[in-house]
């Protein structure tokens, strides 16, 4: 019995002895973490790139923590101002950067705009590595004559419309006429001419702009022409959105026969993503004679092999082109196409935001190397802790998907360039200062979430955006 109440005495002991080290040990730990300097990184842009790259960083290092600033009070980028409002499962990614914006290791600093309410030279005082992410907020022009015309405006431009992008509800498209004509085949040239032959009710209970609303509900466009310099093998839209349009009620999708010559015999070599899409555009050419129009009230008119020549009154001149090498030839034949609005639809470019950028004004992006941005392009050496991810850095190319991996690759740069000691991170970097600053914090982004989509509830939507930056400011509690 002795033996065994000693035995249990020297089992308690040991127990109690082993909590106690155990909990010092943690105690120094925790001490330990919170004097040691953390590695500080910013994030300039708070679209998908930049929210991607935060979310791996803060994976990855654990002694890291990020700062996000971002030139518009709101977050998100182009999932809030570039998703087509018909799309909201797209939007869902949200959530994701949601729950990156909540880590404790993250703060998010809305309403500050790099090269003038700070500069990079100061961002990258203040932090040991800083990621440029703003995108691309500028338009490839046609470089054609008249092209300032007021029946002439950006895809880009007509997308922040109905989306709400602050300022862009001055755009005021003239829908009066009943011919659009749209110079681009990628998706957000297909979005465009969705939202503009769509019924109006399958679009008042999504987050498009309440004036856009009102404008596409008295809108006379019955026509909408998707013109294209290549072949339907080239075609830059997906699947997904070709069988939404073909789908869309009371609209006829008009194919022209002879631009498909010879398509069907190209089936076999084809990959499969692209087989699928033109056996669908083949699917549809063949069934199109067949089809009842007696409640067709508008037409979807998907033209290949034109390339724009010229803009006129009303209407639009294209050179009649011929595939060579898979490259768009123009010939001496032309076509004139109806235009009472011409929508531009060729690609985004960025913009330089500040001076200190190493930026390739032709090309329209940050000069870089995977991710890393050149100090001088002649010798490519790079600036040590700077970096730049999303179509800021590899031009407007593919998908919500294709920008997560890209990020992704970047923020993988980052730290291995931290783990190489590629740069100093042992120094103090103080990081950026919000006091008396009107800037937007994550809660006050919150308090602006939580209005929009209170109004919109009222109206049977999922939110109602505010396009005013003085009223955001105002809810936000700035």
């Amino acid at each position: 019995m002795n033996y065994t109440r000693n035995l249990r005495y020297c089992r308690r002991q040991f127990i109690n002895v082993y909590n106690n080290s155990f909990s010092t040990s943690v105690i120094k730990s925790q001490s330990v973490q919170q004097v040691a300097q953390p590695k500080r990184i910013c994030i300039v842009g708070a679209g998908p790139a930049g929210f991607y790259a935060a979310q791996y960083l803060l994976k990855q290092l654990s002694d890291c923590s990020v700062d996000i600033v971002e030139k518009l009070p709101v977050p998100f980028g182009l999932v809030r101002f570039g998703v087509a409002p018909d799309h909201p499962e797209v939007k869902n990614v949200i959530n994701t950067f949601t729950k990156t914006a909540e880590n404790p290791r993250l703060r998010f600093f809305g309403n500050v705009t790099l090269g003038t309410y700070v500069t990079l030279q100061e961002l990258r005082e203040r932090y040991h590595a800083v990621l440029l992410t703003y995108g691309a907020d500028q338009d490839r022009e046609l470089e054609l004559h008249n092209e300032q015309q007021a029946h002439v405006i950006s895809a880009r431009k007509f997308v922040a419309w109905y989306n709400g992008l602050p300022g862009a509800e001055q755009l005021q498209p003239d829908l009066s006429g009943r011919d659009v004509t749209i110079v681009g085949q990628g998706n957000v040239a297909v979005d465009v001419a969705r939202m503009l032959l769509s019924p109006i009710d399958n679009l008042k209970v999504t987050d498009t702009t309440e004036y856009a609303l009102e404008a596409l509900a008295n809108s006379k466009v019955e026509r909408v022409h998707l013109v294209g310099r290549r072949g339907p093998l080239q075609a830059a839209f997906t699947i997904k959105e070709l069988r939404e349009m073909l789908k869309l009620p009371q609209v006829e999708t008009r194919w022209r026969a002879e631009d498909f010559t010879g398509v069907d015999a190209q089936l076999d070599k084809l990959q499969r993503p692209r087989k699928r899409l033109t056996e669908l555009m083949l699917k549809s050419l063949g069934e199109q004679s067949s089809r009842q129009s007696g409640d067709v009230s508008k037409q979807f008119l998907p033209i290949f092999l034109r390339a724009p020549k010229a803009i006129v009154e009303r209407e639009m001149e294209f050179a009649i082109t011929e595939l060579q090498e898979n490259s768009a030839v123009a010939t001496s034949a032309t076509e004139k196409l109806p235009a009472d609005l011409i929508l531009r639809s060729i690609g985004y470019k960025s913009s330089c935001a500040d001076a200190g950028i190493n930026f390739d004004a032709r090309r329209g992006q940050v000069c870089n190397e995977q991710g890393r941005v050149l100090q001088d392009k002649e010798t490519k050496q790079t600036a040590p802790g700077l970096y730049v991810a999303g179509w800021l850095g590899t031009g407007p190319t593919g998908v919500i998907l294709t920008t997560m991996n890209g990020a992704f690759a970047v923020a993988k740069t980052i730290c291995n360039d931290i783990a190489a000691n590629a740069f100093d991170t042992t120094s103090l970097k103080p990081g950026f200062d919000p006091s008396n600053k009107p800037i937007v914090t994550w809660e006050g982004w919150q308090r602006i979430d939580k209005h929009e989509t209170e109004a919109g509830k009222a109206k049977g939507k999922p939110r109602e955006k505010i396009v005013s930056i003085p009223e955001m400011l105002r809810i936000a509690g700035v």
